[in-house]
């Protein structure tokens, strides 16, 4: 009898241990599903406007966030009526494009223009509408692994 007591009790220790050691594992499993999620909610996205910013003060950065060659849509100066065109633009052709702007642009004597930025999912559209002077652009930016980029423009203005 005392050997069955013995035995029962020896198995109950080596259950309980067993037990204990997967509940240590799955508590350790769970802290590295926390540590992994909280890795992933530090990835934090470019501010839109920030960005904006940098890209029209340094040209060293501007160059580095537009996705070259660049497709572009402009008005056919050489055809009756303008006609739209495509052109791919490369990073040596590329001139330095200045998005900042602010409320005096809208009430200058001349070339008069409003700028709208639009969002859509993960892309950003600056829109720039002069006020009875032909200007008309839209600049496409797309968000690229967090990070802001000139992926196409359309250029109307005449």
């Amino acid at each position: 009898m005392k050997r069955t007591a013995v035995l029962i009790s020896c198995i109950i220790f080596i259950f309980f241990i067993s037990c204990t050691q997967n509940r240590d594992e799955k508590s350790t499993d769970t802290g590295k599903e926390v540590a992994e999620s909280v890795d992933v909610a530090e990835v934090e996205i470019e501010e839109f406007s920030e960005f904006v910013e940098k890209f029209s003060q340094e040209e060293s950065f501007q160059l580095q966030r537009i996705k070259f060659p660049i497709s572009v849509i402009v008005p056919d100066t050489g055809t009756e009526g303008m006609a739209q065109v495509k052109e791919l633009i490369g990073r040596y052709e590329w001139e330095q494009l200045d998005l900042s702007y602010d409320s005096t642009f809208l009430t200058r004597p001349f070339d008069q223009y409003y700028q709208v930025v639009r969002f859509i999912n993960d892309t950003a559209v600056v829109e720039i509408r002069g006020i009875d002077n032909g200007i008309f652009a839209d600049y496409y930016f797309e968000l690229i692994d967090n990070k802001w980029y000139l992926v196409t423009l359309y250029e109307a203005s005449f």
